[in-house]
């Protein structure tokens, strides 16, 4: 944690929330007037995010150790005269055509790039295995390249640059309130650019917004303008050669789709050479990950094997983190294909909307992907197919070889990129892929709506006070500065609270009663308001994953004990089995052993970013019972005829010694386990934050509970594509007949559901040559088993 200076931020944005406010509604009035001030520490203190991992690269966080000061923020969109070298009242009215055309421009045109591509081993022995023999080889090769030429002749142009930037600050500022970037790592950037570090940027796939904020960050701080990877299909032939001006490597146009890219016999290689040729040249790069298929990673996967092989050097990896205030139609969320009258339209609905909600971006340090893969330093347990670590569990009902990783060598696409890498480097390539999307999370700033959509969708569903969503917007967000997470706000208390309400007002109810001095506050039920909160809250879930596994732990213990038909109260009063209804005080001596199994096997069906690969599963079970006891849902239980567990003085034998010529010797032989138990502490609001914390992960986990079920319902097998819009069918008629949890039923959730599913077992792949086909195993056609899979996933579930 570093205190914050008068960097401007806290201003910047009152300023916005005084322009963005409306004519003051009564309700309005209410919270600002009616609910009293909270004094917290809001905009005191910022936590420094975005460091290296000190275990995978210990080195590159070296570099870096003691050089966080904290160097504020700067407002992209805050263009004045004091960003140029001019002055007066004509400087103010073109100050940002000035201060665009005052900006570093690193060119780089295309040059001898093709020759140099249909040169390289890579692409001849493709050419060569694809040719005819009775063909040339020379004409085969130019025939065959023509799809791919717009793509290797990207190239970026200093005036389209100077004027592109210029066009999307004026842009952005009709859609974003400010775009607000973290300055902390900037010096690292500069400095790393200055020695001729090759630097790739990560960030986690959202929006098509991104793959331009990204650039727009960089030409603002004069660093160089990346090669932007972007899985679009642009129609516009005009379009394309623009977006190829600015560096913007986009998808053959004889496709349409990111995969189906990948099945061209050509694409790998020729893009393999091509990234190699781009790094050779000294630029930068510029990659998203996506957190539902991992599409992206392939990219990451080409980058290693360059660097194996001797093409590259090394390259410094750059996480960055993409926070937005609200989810809206300018984010061109799930957009894949882009004409021109789509892109005209966008432009035209701009000059007609105001400015909504305001972006953080955050940049990281820069890390050595060449030190992450040396032997011994990624460490990761060892992976095990999803199958072999909670099947044992779930069918049999004991415990199976847990202590392993989920496999996820799916995250790499099964196509002529991978099968040239051997397993060992395909599980390298996986754990960079699943730390670089834990890395860009945890860099993402959390918003104010987040917060508030959190609270009032996972704590407060039918509904709060204003005074009360204030307390705790204040409590939350101290446990989030305490985890190390930045939050992009900042200001007075009610302030904020106040603009995330106006934000999310399409979303929510706020009713005003004469008779009550706070208006209430409740989420919209329809099913847009659900996904547009839930999609607010990751932010926050992702922070509090260590808290959630264990509270799921917690849940699923308590559950065995209702069920068992032993009471809440076994030991109250000294009196067993006694029968105690609507009592909650939980006073249940839970064992360490089994929460911390409970906590693993759940570790295990959690989305790919929510855990640190070189982080065993068993060390993260752990640690998720401990930040339990810190946050205190738990307090270990005591033996009052021992001494206390802090005590090691006075316990026997605490410290033991062995001769050191003893040839079995091993330090383990001086510890003696414990064996703790806990028991949930009895404040008043402790059943309200293990609730709370179940509930993060209800979304996700009632996902895998109505698929389960809709296994009985549909016919397989089916083609991928066909069986996930039957499972997205399924969880939108299972939501309407409960008439809640909309949160469970988006597409991205059936996605996620559906993997889990596959690598569990419960689903075969199968290929032909239609593509990809699921069929229901074997093993789970006995609806005997499904119950059991259910009841397993059950367990876990609060509702």
């Amino acid at each position: 944690m570093v205190q914050e200076k008068n960097d401007g931020i806290n201003s910047n944005n009152m300023n916005f929330l005084h322009q963005h406010n409306k004519p003051a509604l009564s309700w309005e009035l209410k919270i600002k007037k009616k609910v009293r001030t909270i004094p917290s520490f809001l905009g005191n203190f910022r936590p420094a995010v975005g460091q290296c991992c000190h275990q995978c690269t210990p080195d590159s966080l070296r570099k870096n150790l003691g050089k966080n000061s904290f160097l504020g923020f700067d407002n992209l969109l805050d263009v004045s005269e004091t960003k140029t070298r001019y002055r007066g009242w004509l400087v103010r009215r073109l100050c940002c055509a000035l201060f665009v055309s005052g900006l570093k421009v690193f060119g780089s045109p295309a040059g001898d790039r093709m020759q140099r591509i249909c040169q390289s081993n890579r692409v001849r022995e493709a050419l060569a295995a694809a040719a005819h023999p009775e063909a040339e080889i020379c004409q085969e090769r130019l025939s065959r390249l023509t799809p791919f030429l717009p793509l290797i002749n990207t190239c970026i142009s200093s005036a389209l640059l100077r004027f592109t930037g210029w066009a999307m600050l004026k842009m952005f500022a009709s859609v974003f309130g400010s775009i607000q970037v973290n300055l902390n790592h900037l010096s690292a950037l500069h400095k790393a650019s200055r020695e001729g570090s090759l630097l790739v940027y990560v960030y986690l796939r959202q929006s098509s917004v991104d793959c331009a904020l990204i650039p727009l960050v960089l030409f603002c701080h004069n660093l160089r303008v990346p090669y932007t990877i972007c899985p679009l299909h642009v129609n516009s032939p005009f379009l394309r050669s623009v977006l190829n001006k600015l560096g913007v490597v986009l998808l053959p146009s004889s496709v349409s789709a990111e995969l189906d890219a990948e099945m061209e016999t050509l694409y790998s290689p020729v893009m393999t050479s091509l990234i190699g040729e781009l790094l050779h040249e000294g630029q930068a790069l510029s990659v998203g990950v996506s957190a539902v298929s991992g599409h992206g990673g392939q990219w990451l996967a080409r980058i290693r094997r360059l660097i194996k092989d001797g093409s590259v050097p090394d390259v410094s990896l750059v996480p960055v983190g993409i926070s937005y205030d609200s989810v809206t139609n300018s984010n061109l969320q799930g957009s894949t294909q882009v004409c021109l009258r789509s892109a005209l339209q966008w432009l035209w609905d701009l000059f007609w909307k105001k400015p909504e909600g305001s972006v953080r971006v955050h940049l990281g340090q820069p890390f050595s992907l060449k030190e992450m893969c040396e032997p011994g330093t990624c460490r990761v347990d060892k992976w095990l197919p999803l199958q072999n670590l909670l099947l044992p569990v779930i069918l049999n009902s004991r415990v199976g070889d847990m202590y392993g990783k989920r496999q996820m060598l799916w995250l790499l696409p099964s196509f002529e990129c991978t099968p040239e890498l051997s397993p060992s480097e395909k599980e390298v390539c996986v754990a960079i892929i699943l730390h670089l999307m834990f890395s860009a999370a945890s860099c993402k700033a959390v918003m104010s709506t987040s917060i508030v959509a959190s609270l009032l969708l996972h704590r407060y569903r039918k509904g709060v006070s204003a005074s009360t969503l204030c307390l705790d917007m204040a409590w939350l967000t101290e446990e989030l500065l305490f985890r190390n997470r930045d939050v992009g706000f900042g200001g007075s208390l009610v302030e904020v609270v106040h603009y995330s309400l106006s934000l999310l007002s399409p979303h929510i109810i706020i009713a005003a009663v004469p008779s009550r001095e706070d208006p209430l506050i409740v989420p919209h039920p329809s099913a847009a308001a659900a996904l547009h909160l839930s999609h607010l809250t990751q932010t926050v879930t992702h922070a509090f994953t260590l808290e959630c596994v264990g509270a799921c732990a917690v849940s699923a213990m308590l559950r065995e004990v209702v069920f068992s038909g032993v009471s809440s109260r076994v030991r109250t009063d000294g009196v067993e089995g006694e029968e105690v209804k609507d009592d909650m005080e939980f006073d249940v001596v839970l064992c360490q052993t089994e929460l911390t199994e409970r906590a693993l096997q759940l570790c295990h069906l959690l989305p790919p970013g929510s855990m640190p690969p070189c982080q065993s599963s068993q060390s993260f079970a752990l640690d998720a019972i401990d930040s339990l006891v810190r946050c205190g849902v738990l307090i270990t239980e005591e033996n009052p005829a021992a001494a206390p567990k802090c005590d090691f003085w006075k316990k026997e034998s605490s410290l033991k010694w062995t001769t050191t010529d003893d040839p079995y010797h091993s330090d383990s032989d001086c510890e003696e386990q414990d064996l703790w138990s806990y028991k949930i502490s009895q404040p008043s609001r402790c059943p309200d934050m293990l609730f709370f914390l179940c509930s993060m992960l209800a979304g996700h986990l009632r996902t895998l509970c109505w698929t389960t079920m809709a296994l009985d319902i549909v016919d397989t097998p089916l083609a991928e594509a066909e069986f996930v819009r039957q499972i997205h069918s399924h969880l939108w008629n299972t939501a309407n007949q409960k008439k809640q949890y909309y949160e469970s039923c988006s597409e991205e959730a059936a996605h996620t559901a559906v993997r889990t599913l596959i690598d569990l077992g419960v689903l075969l792949e199968e290929r032909q040559t239609g593509g990809v086909f699921l069929g229901v195993s074997p093993l789970f056609q006995l609806s005997e088993n499904r119950q059991k899979l259910h009841c397993f996933i059950t367990q876990y579930l609060y509702s």
